[in-house]
Order: C-alpha cells, then sequence, then structure tokens
C-alpha cells in the first residue's frame, strides 16, 4: 500500500471515529435545547447561547467533519467547545474530571492542522 492511502485511510478514521463519538455528547445538548433544559453559563453569555454553541461544536460540526466538509473550519468551534469544558468548566476539577475533553481538543486541534485527507468532500 502507498503511503499516501495509509496517512489518507489514518486520517479518515480519526476524524470519522471522533466525530461520531463527539456526536454522542451533542446530541444530549440538541435534546437540552430542544427541551429548554438548565445549562451553564461557562462564558458568561447566557445559558440559552452558550448550550447552543456547545450543540454547534459537539453536534452539527461534527456532521460536517465526518463528511469531510469544510473540515478544518469546523474542527475549530469543536476544538474551543473542548477548551472551554476542560479549562473553564472543568478549570479547579482533577486531571482525570477533564482528561476526556483534552483529548477531544488534542484530536479536534489536530485535525484542524492537518485537514481531512483524500476520503472527505473537501479531498485536500
Amino acid at each position: 500500500m502507498q503511503k499516501s492511502f495509509l496517512k489518507d485511510l489514518g486520517l479518515a478514521i480519526l476524524r470519522i471515529g471522533a466525530s461520531a463519538m463527539m456526536m454522542t455528547h451533542g446530541y444530549g445538548k440538541l435534546q437540552m435545547l430542544i427541551n429548554g433544559a438548565e445549562f451553564g453559563n461557562p462564558l458568561g453569555i447566557g445559558s440559552t447561547p452558550s448550550l447552543f454553541l456547545a450543540m454547534l461544536g459537539e453536534f452539527v460540526c461534527p456532521i460536517l467533519i465526518i463528511f469531510g466538509f469544510k473540515t478544518r473550519l469546523a474542527a475549530i468551534p469543536t476544538a474551543i467547545t473542548m477548551a472551554v469544558a476542560a479549562f473553564i468548566a472543568h478549570g479547579s476539577d482533577p486531571f482525570q474530571k477533564k482528561e476526556m475533553a483534552l483529548l477531544y481538543l488534542l484530536v479536534f486541534v489536530v485535525i484542524a492542522l492537518v485537514g481531512p485527507g483524500k476520503f472527505s468532500a473537501d479531498r485536500s
């Protein structure tokens, strides 16, 4: 197998797998938004706008990343959402509590920097 094929396959697995897992968190936020549930206000912009932004970063943007459409751009809100989760929402918590957010942050920063690979709508 060619080296570039394996690289592109690895990028596809990374972006699709991480985004699918992220969507499981975002779906709950979508349900909260629809049902009018309360949510934290880590940025001081209000509960509903914070929930809306979290839902975008955890549900809508990962859909774009799965398809590889505007991948680098879509990975930025997801990375920012995970940075807020790790450093603000769980800032005073022990490492074990923020570890998952940090792992997602790392993955989506890599996706933003490297791009989606050839197996994507962007084909970069």
